[in-house]
């Protein structure tokens, strides 16, 4: 194909097919034009098989050839100067090439008519197909060079492989030339690119500790080129593994608290040519509850004393949870064996002591080992469990002095009994409670009394009594004297040194002063507070050592027991902090003992509430937006605060700002009364006269349960108070009519007008309702029986009997003889059976006509007599129906509604009128 200038006839200046930089040259290649001023040159394509042009930018304005042109305005052919050297030709560029590299150099050879210059530089004129990925530099001397310019940057895959480049240059003279680079496009092996996530972002993946092997990533790549692709993996020695396919898997169980917590894993795609791409995956291993907690102390044998103080602690038990290893542990406490002596902690892990330990009764003294069984959770229901044997050995101490039975004795001796002689052994009588050595032995000092002199002990430790002279009566010294009291001191040899003279038998059982003990006491009271005291006394002479115990009750969910007692004097202590929401009372037994005999008595400690629990408000943070043209009055956003407290009435909430309410916009309705309370916007803003400044309110309110109580109580009652932050912003002018519908207010106020204590206030109301409801029914079927008796209902068609009617007289029927029954007032009849007595036949008088009872005239009495009707006469009423008379089974007279005048007459008189 051909490239020759044509001459067209002139387009429309505004041809929008044409490159703005062809439009530039034919703007100037027109002025040059001879004899065709005005017109526009354009290029056409000469193709080999026709003469007819071919415009390349396919526009639709009508096209002539140059000789058809010529010849149609006159104008002589001339030659044609060839200006371009070193076109046409083909150059060759690779693909992705930048801007500015070099596709073919050429150079403009001008006449010597021309030795100004060039007049239109070299200049792409079109292309084929259209693009602007080419330019032209000039690198002087008239040799230009065809560059990449960049925009859009060449490639193989997705754009044309070839262009033709229509290159044009016109001298001084007005001489041109155009001719055509042929550009080839060489492919370029261009490295494999990730596609999705990888492409944009460092692609972090998680796995769950404990996860068994699988896949957990597909890599997504492409070769430009559609070659085939090859993944790899570094570092090697993760245990991770790439497939052919880009699968990444893992190739273990992991475990966060041996394994890394994470991996960087460098994917790396090859193509066949060997080019890469590398991009980085983040692998994360996530901790799960999947460890048993340990315990980190290394004590498992602990020694304490007897006779310790509720409270002391015994050991801090610790222990940690490997699934929380980055934080501190979240564990929970408990002792699983059956122990009354120690508790712990269910949060710290403290064991401490919770009752008395006494070394010196069973089963202690014998085993002074108490084994306690403690184990630690993870999670308070259910979770992963560790447990440990502690070892808590009690060690005895001397609390206990040496006691004889009996501690009296009586010895006779003859009085030439000589020196030496062996009398009593009192170690067979006296011993030291006491568990273990030396707090278990004594010795026997101090031996006194009248004639002491006569008597020894062999040694202190023996208690072996021994006569050291004789005695003679006949002595004048020793007149009258036949017995010799000794008194012989008993002492403990470990500290402190407890001494008996005297152990009487134990007669009484101890008795306490009250048999059943009641204290009250406040929530508040601190642990560790007095709270009462149990006395008992003993009978016995010299009253016998007392010591106290509680050996029932007195035991929460967390504690064995939340009292204590003292040994000694009976003083009652609390333990643990009370709480009237959970438990209101507390029930325990305490136990008196003289060693030997004991004695019971029930202790009932009262929780007394007090307001110790501060009201809690949902939401407690709300932020919000309003106009400045809100009305007074209005809802803020429909805002409602909605509060609760465990130990208040819900009518006890008052509500009040206390910080932040500048010019006291805001308010509260109800502001008391009610645990339900909305936010209402008290007055209008005005930020124009500069009253108003600050277009944020941070509200700060504080809402206290002391509604209930008067101003006296509130001086001396526990007030809590909770508080709810706002921020409410204001919005100055808004842009968007904001549309309100005028209204108003309804502030309610509440007001407490029974306590909740007053339960039979509804219940007689609800009563009162019934009975009231009950006696209005009642008097509504008093007064429908009177209705009914006052307004008789009108009489049966069918003349059938009315429930329950009483029928007080009788008559014979005239048609076919039979007696029937009738009520005087209602006139309801029936037919009397056959099994009753017949009474006399009332007499009537019949007559064509309506039915009339009339009272008889003999003597007052009501007589009558009934006249029965001819055949013809009962054919005839039979024949002549009224409105008046209602049909019966017979044509008999009906009964008038008139009672008889005279009482005990059963005989009716009738006439019937024709």
């Amino acid at each position: 194909m051909r490239l020759e200038p044509a001459f067209l006839l002139p387009p429309s200046p505004e041809d929008r097919s044409l490159p703005s930089k062809a439009k530039f040259l034919y703007s100037q290649i027109s002025n040059n034009v001879r004899g065709f001023k005005g017109s526009l040159l354009t290029l056409v394509s000469f193709s080999p098989h026709s003469s007819e042009p071919v415009r390349t930018d396919q526009t639709t304005t009508e096209i002539f050839s140059a000789e058809k042109y010529k010849k149609k305005r006159g104008i002589k052919e001339g030659r044609r100067i060839q200006l371009l050297r070193g076109l046409p030709a083909t150059g060759t560029v690779e693909e992705n090439s930048p801007a500015g590299v070099s596709v073919h150099t050429f150079n403009v050879t001008l006449t010597p008519l021309s030795s100004e210059g060039v007049a239109i530089h070299p200049t792409i004129l079109n292309s084929n197909p259209l693009t602007e990925a080419f330019d032209i530099e000039s690198t002087g001397d008239l040799v230009y060079r065809v560059v990449t310019s960049g925009n859009p940057v060449l490639d193989y895959e997705t754009m044309p492989k070839r262009f033709d480049l229509q290159i044009f240059v016109e001298d001084t003279t007005g001489r041109t030339d155009l001719s055509t680079l042929t550009v080839q496009v060489v492919d370029k092996n261009e490295p494999p690119v990730f596609r999705g996530n990888m492409a944009i972002q460092t692609v972090t993946i998680y796995i769950l500790e404990g996860t068994r092997p699988e896949r957990i990533y597909q890599v997504d790549a492409a070769d430009p080129e559609n070659g085939g692709l090859k993944y790899s993996l570094l570092p090697a020695s993760v245990p991770f593994l790439v497939l052919e396919s880009g699968s990444i898997f893992s190739k273990k169980v992991f475990d966060y608290e041996k394994d890394p917590h994470w991996y960087f894993l460098n994917i790396t795609v090859t193509d066949p040519k060997g080019l890469n791409s590398t991009k980085t995956v983040n692998i994360n291993i996530i901790n799960i509850d999947d460890e048993r907690p340990y315990f980190t102390i290394k004590q498992r044998i602990y020694r304490i004393p007897e006779e310790q103080s509720p409270g002391t602690v015994v050991a801090n038990i610790t222990a940690k949870d490997p699934d929380d290893e980055d934080s501190p542990s979240r564990l929970f406490y408990s002792i699983q064996s059956s122990d009354p002596y120690f508790s712990i902690n269910p949060s710290t892990g403290v064991l401490q002591v919770t009752r008395r330990i006494d070394r010196d009764v069973h089963p202690l003294k014998l085993h002074p080992n108490i084994s306690v069984i403690v184990r630690v959770e993870d999670s308070p229901s259910g979770g992963h469990a560790s447990e440990m044997e502690i070892i808590i050995t009690i060690e005895d101490i001397n609390d206990n002095p040496p006691e004889c039975f009996p501690s009296t004795f009586r010895k006779e001796i003859n009085e030439n009994t000589t020196a030496g002689t062996f009398l009593l052994d009192l170690r067979n009588y006296c011993k030291d409670i006491d568990a273990d050595v030396p707090n278990n032995l004594f010795n026997f000092t101090g031996l006194s009394g009248f004639g002491s002199n006569n008597f020894a002990l062999e040694s202190t430790g023996s208690g072996r009594l021994v006569m050291t002279g004789s005695i003679d009566l006949e002595n004048p010294a020793n007149l009258g004297v036949e017995v010799y009291s000794l008194t012989v001191r008993v002492r403990d040899i470990a500290s402190p040194h407890y001494s008996s003279k005297i152990k009487p038998v134990n007669d009484f059982f101890p008795v306490f002063d009250s048999l059943s003990y009641e204290f009250n006491v406040r929530e508040t009271t601190k642990v560790g507070s007095r709270i009462g005291e149990v006395h008992a006394r003993d009978a016995d002479w010299p009253p016998s050592v007392i010591t106290y115990s509680i050996v029932a009750g007195g035991s929460t969910r967390d504690y064995t027991n939340i009292f204590w007692i003292s040994p000694t004097n009976g003083d009652v202590k609390i333990l643990a902090r009370l709480d009237y929401e959970t438990t209101q009372k507390h029930l325990f037994t305490v136990q008196a003992s003289d060693q030997e005999k004991t004695a019971t008595a029930s202790v009932t400690v009262n929780v007394l509430d007090v307001n110790d629990e501060e009201p809690v408000c949902s939401p407690n943070f709300y932020a919000s937006q309003i106009p400045v043209s809100l009305s007074a009055g209005t809802s803020v956003n429909g805002f409602r605060i909605q509060c609760q407290d465990r130990d208040s009435d819900p009518r006890s909430f008052r509500y009040f700002i206390k910080e932040g309410n500048v010019n006291n916009h805001f308010t509260f309705s109800p502001s008391a009364g009610s645990n339900t309370s909305r936010l209402i916007l008290a007055s209008r803003f005005d930020y124009d006269s500069g009253l108003d400044k600050s277009w944020i309110y941070r509200l700060r309110v504080y809402i206290t349960d002391d509604n209930l109580l008067s101003a006296r109580d509130k001086a001396t009652h526990l007030v809590k108070t909770g508080t709810v932050s706002l921020s409410i912003r204001v919005i100055p002018k808004p842009t968007t009519a904001i549309t309100t519908t005028p209204g108003f207010t309804l502030v309610t106020r509440k007001e407490n007008l029974y306590s909740d204590s007053a339960w039979y206030v509804p219940f007689i109301i609800t009563l009162g309702g019934l009975l009231l409801l009950g006696l209005l029914g009642y008097l509504g079927l008093l007064l429908a029986t009177w209705l009914r008796t006052r307004c008789p209902p009108a009489h049966k068609a069918d003349g059938a009997p009315l429930l329950n009617t009483v029928f007080d007289g009788e008559a014979r029927d005239p048609v076919t003889g039979k007696i029937y029954e009738f009520n005087t007032w209602s006139g309801a009849r029936r037919w009397k059976k056959s099994s009753e007595p017949l009474q006399p036949t009332p007499a009537t008088q019949v007559t064509s006509g309506a039915k009339q009872w009339w009272p008889s005239d003999s003597g007052g009495q009501d007589t009558g007599r009934a006249e029965a009707p001819s055949k013809k006469e009962t054919s005839e009423k039979r024949k002549e129906p009224t409105t008046q008379t209602k049909k019966e089974p017979t044509t008999a007279a009906k009964p008038s509604a008139r009672p008889s005048q005279t009482p005990g007459q059963d005989g009716v008189k009738v006439q019937k009128q024709k």
